[in-house]
């Protein structure tokens, strides 16, 4: 209890109180929105948004007094902005984060670090040339839970560790309806992506279609192959295999249900599967990742953790456990703290770019095997992808 309260004040209390860092904020839906109350609450100030929807950036702008932008590139010429938030479609990723890089900003860039890995590559290369900090939206390496979990995925704990099992479950009635509501920059928010008419079902759920992203097979998957490769201090996969259902959201081109294998060189495998026609489940217990040791097993949820080690006994019981509900809450803002003091420091944020491209390797090549029905190597001398 004192622990949770130490941080809990610790987590309110707002940085940089005298001189906050002014921020810009590209991409202002929903996961827009939320980073931006957060970095405000945590200690930096918001002074710049931009959207090419324009009721998504006139709310903010009305709400917080930001100056409103229609181009990124422009709020990008403001120097007096000293780091970015990029929320957007993960076609936009990387090019936008290599322009803030190279207009003199530190960038917070949500996951996936590019809808390429070449593109990542390239934002790789743009991170240590300009010398910038990017911290990339991988919440769980800032967790105060998820950081006391690690200590038990060792060798020492679990013993030989050759499979690695998780899934994340529930439900997902459909997609997004919603109509236009005002002036939207259709042309710009394709950018990179093959020119079509207007649509706005794909604009409200650019998420469900491969020329922005991977569904929730990557959204969800990014989140846990980040974990995966953090506790196992992997770098790269060797081979990747994805497979995947029939398409059950109306209207979406990603299938919903999905199962990937990922070959590890350190000698080990590792699966995920997503399933959101599954029954609903709170979030505490939608996900969970098992680390299947020679000597014990490691069991990590979103909120919770057990060591069990090997028994003859019918009841498993763990040796150590932590079951702390709500504890998830604060790991985007432990997040924001820890690249807003990044900014002041100059250290390597919790989440950096390297381990970005690592587990984006990873989601790109299972986007291509679910696409292709192949089993794909990854060469890791030529930096390519072989089936």
């Amino acid at each position: 209890m004192q622990r949770r309260a130490f941080l809990a004040a610790s987590l309110a209390s707002p940085l940089f109180a005298d001189s906050p860092p002014r921020v810009g904020v590209i991409g202002s839906g929903g996961r827009g929105q939320l980073l931006i109350g957060q970095f405000k609450e945590i200690g930096g100030a918001v002074v710049a948004v931009c959207d090419v929807y324009e009721p998504n950036r006139g709310l903010v702008a009305a709400n917080t007094g930001a100056a409103s932008y229609g181009d990124y590139r422009k709020l990008l010429d403001d120097k007096s902005i000293e780091a970015v938030v990029i929320a957007t479609p993960d076609h936009w990723h990387a090019r936008m984060a290599i322009d803030a890089l190279d207009a003199g900003k530190d960038v917070y860039l949500e996951k996936p670090l590019a809808h390429t890995i070449d593109d990542a590559f390239a934002l790789v290369n743009a991170v240590r040339r300009t010398r910038r900090i990017l911290q990339v939206g991988t919440q769980r390496r800032s967790a105060e839970l998820f950081q006391r979990a690690r200590q038990y995925a060792s060798p020492a704990e679990l013993g030989d560790v050759r499979l690695v099992t998780s899934q994340w479950l529930n439900r997902q009635s459909g997609l997004n309806r919603q109509s236009l509501e005002g002036p939207l920059d259709w042309k710009q928010w394709l950018g990179s992506a093959p020119a079509r008419d207007i649509d706005p079902l794909r604009f409200f759920n650019w998420y469900y279609f491969w020329d922005y992203s991977g569904g929730l097979l990557v959204g969800q998957a990014a989140h846990i192959v980040d974990t995966i490769q953090w506790y196992m201090g992997s770098r790269e996969p060797s081979a990747v295999t994805c497979t995947g259902g029939r398409v059950n959201l109306d209207g979406a081109e990603v299938p919903e249900t999905a199962s990937l294998a990922i070959e590890y060189p350190e000698n080990y495998l590792a699966t995920f599967t997503i399933g959101y026609k599954a029954m609903r489940y709170h979030t505490y217990n939608d996900q969970i990742v098992q680390f299947h040791g020679s000597k014990a097993r490691l069991d990590l949820g979103r909120e919770r953790y057990a060591l069990i080690k090997e028994s003859t006994a019918i009841e498993l019981k763990p040796s150590v456990e932590a079951s702390e509900p709500g504890s998830f809450g604060p790991a985007t803002r432990s997040h924001i703290r820890n690249f807003l003091e990044c900014i002041r420091t100059r250290q390597e944020p919790n989440a950096p770019v390297e381990a970005g491209q690592s587990t984006n390797i990873v989601l790109c090549m299972a986007l291509e095997s679910l696409r292709s029905g192949k089993r794909l190597r990854w060469n890791s001398t030529s930096r390519r992808v072989e089936a």
